[in-house]
């Protein structure tokens, strides 16, 4: 089973959807350990740049002033909690461009190991507070993925990966990916969101395999809602 993902690492859901997604998978037994993941560039903020903003400043521009933040923050911390993630948003975390994050992530899907890196990204902003445009962060993360700090180095003063993450960013646009995550599995099959182990275990049922569904229901609130963040 191949199973293409869309997402951002600066998406809380994100983050939530690839632990449920993994619990699923865990379910399903071999066949799950054997599933063909492939991680996909997505930015919920184009037009950042390296400027590292404050996160609650960012959001307040975008979700309507501090109390809706500190709502959505506080809801989404809760959620993520509950799933086992460390989430803390008072480690200060900052908005920045996810571009080298993203080349990061491609760079492991070549040389390393993606899901790994892409975890150690989402631990660092979510749990840790850290820059992920840091250089020094994303060696850090590159090293959880086998990624040597010389090679990521070369990487990042080159423009290596540039035109691999713009063109998984314009196919994101062409095929009309407007949140994340999204799932693609054996590209017939596309699910949105942050959905429970047990909405997983029912796309496995459509694709012929056997799974046995996870108790939980849909989660609803949440950073960009229920269904992932929007752009």
């Amino acid at each position: 089973m191949r199973i293409d993902i869309w997402s951002d690492v600066v998406c809380p859901w994100c983050w939530i959807g690839k632990h449920r997604l993994g619990e699923a998978l865990r379910q399903l037994g071999e066949v799950g350990q054997n599933a063909e993941i492939h991680w996909h560039a997505y930015q919920l903020d184009p037009e950042s740049d390296e400027t590292p903003v404050p996160l609650r400043q960012a959001y307040e521009r975008k979700f309507g002033g501090a109390q809706r933040t500190e709502q959505i923050l506080s809801q989404t911390q809760a959620t993520g909690r509950a799933e086992g993630l460390p989430f803390d948003f008072d480690r200060g975390q900052v908005r920045v461009s996810t571009l080298k994050a993203h080349r990061l992530i491609w760079l492991a899907g070549r040389e390393g190991d993606a899901d790994k890196v892409g975890e150690a990204l989402f631990r660092a902003h979510f749990a840790e507070g850290r820059n992920l445009a840091d250089t020094r962060t994303l060696i850090d993360a590159g090293a959880q993925g086998g990624l040597d700090e010389a090679r990521i180095r070369a990487m990042l003063d080159s423009d290596e990966g540039i035109a691999e993450v713009r063109a998984q960013l314009g196919q994101a646009q062409a095929l009309g990916i407007q949140a994340v995550p999204t799932f693609v599995f054996d590209g017939r099959l596309a699910v949105q969101g942050a959905q429970t182990p047990a909405v997983f275990a029912q796309v496995f049922e459509r694709l012929g395999l056997e799974a046995k569904p996870a108790e939980g229901q849909a989660v609803s609130g949440g950073t960009c809602g229920p269904d992932g963040c929007a752009v």
